[in-house]
């Protein structure tokens, strides 16, 4: 996924502290800006979700993690991580089950 793209979603990231239940500004707003749609209470955004912090983290996968997928090449299996979850997690069980030789369940 582009680096743009995975800033675009961290950094719209809201989330109901008690439940957990999470939103996010641009893909799945709440139906009232910064409020709960069960309880109205208000939306947090968790501290690390801020651009910064996500540029470090990216960088640190850029000098550390990726050479290890590029040194492992066919042995690593990629997914479209741009596309709607539903279709995401469907690429992982996908890839999974190859591995393990028999579907893996939703």
């Amino acid at each position: 996924m582009d680096d743009g793209a995975l800033v675009e979603r961290v950094t719209g990231r809201l989330v109901h502290a008690a439940s957990g239940r999470s939103y996010h500004d641009r893909f799945a707003p709440p139906k009232t800006a910064m409020r709960d749609d069960v309880t109205g209470e208000p939306l947090v955004r968790r501290k690390d979700d801020t651009a910064e912090t996500l540029v470090a983290r990216l960088r640190a996968f850029h000098e550390q993690t990726r050479p290890l997928v590029d040194y492992y090449g066919g042995k690593v299996k990629g997914v479209e991580a741009d596309l709607a979850p539903g279709v995401v997690a469907a690429q992982v069980r996908a890839a999974l089950s190859k591995l393990s030789g028999a579907a893996l369940s939703p």
